[in-house]
């Protein structure tokens, strides 16, 4: 379970959110400026909250009442960005075992395979990252964080920067990915046809304050 108590004072905007979710996909929905990246950055060991507390599974990770923050390699979160963030002198073999190696992780070909086979990225292995269009990328994106074996998986608006085509091409591998079960995410997104599609639970943010939550059906009834 992820449970979320936190404040922050971001210049002029104050964040202040309390949620806890224990579904596959939780959903961080609301407009540009809402506090949704400020919050994943926050899980992430990113940003230290200035009040509060996060907790993952029973492990406090934040605590300002103890001083406690722990830092962001030893969350095992893995977090992917609106854009993928691809090492482009690296081939899509060297960027998918990158974070298993930095996280100090022997190989695991059951796993890998598993990961490739899931995301249909077996024929993209020799390619460098200028050689995949915007989909592709986001899949070895996926790939690469999948592979750090993280407990928790970050997805800071994934589709943002792809056209109507290339969200229409990527979104069924993250269904995929959801109905996989290998680990929970927290998906952000300000797109409610994305939040309906692949969130089973729905955390909806207003300048910096949770408005609602609950399932998808909690989408249509708060502006």
């Amino acid at each position: 379970m992820l449970s979320v108590a936190v404040e922050k004072q971001l210049g002029d905007f104050n964040l202040a959110i309390s949620f806890t979710s224990d579904g596959l996909v939780t959903g961080l929905f609301g407009n540009s400026g809402a506090g949704k990246t400020s919050i994943v950055n926050m899980i992430a060991g990113l940003t230290k909250p200035d009040r509060g507390r996060i907790s993952l599974d029973g492990d406090v990770l934040d605590d300002s009442a103890s001083g406690l923050h722990v830092s962001p390699h030893r969350r095992r979160i893995g977090y992917v960005f609106q854009d993928a963030r691809l090492f482009p002198h690296l081939s899509v073999q060297q960027n998918l075992d990158y974070g298993r190696r930095m996280n100090g992780l022997g190989h695991d070909a059951p796993a890998e395979k598993h990961t490739i086979d899931l995301l249909d990225i077996g024929h993209l292995l020799d390619r460098r990252p200028a050689q995949l269009s915007g989909g592709e990328r986001q899949r070895v994106a996926l790939g690469r964080a999948l592979l750090a074996k993280p407990r928790l998986l970050l997805l800071d608006e994934p589709l943002g920067s792809l056209d109507e085509e290339r969200k229409a091409e990527i979104l069924p591998y993250f269904i995929r990915l959801r109905d996989d079960a290998s680990v929970p995410m927290v998906f952000v997104s300000h797109d409610a046809g994305e939040m309906r599609r692949l969130a089973t639970n729905v955390v909806m943010l207003k300048r910096g304050k949770v408005v609602a939550s609950g399932g998808v059906e909690v989408l249509p009834h708060v502006i």
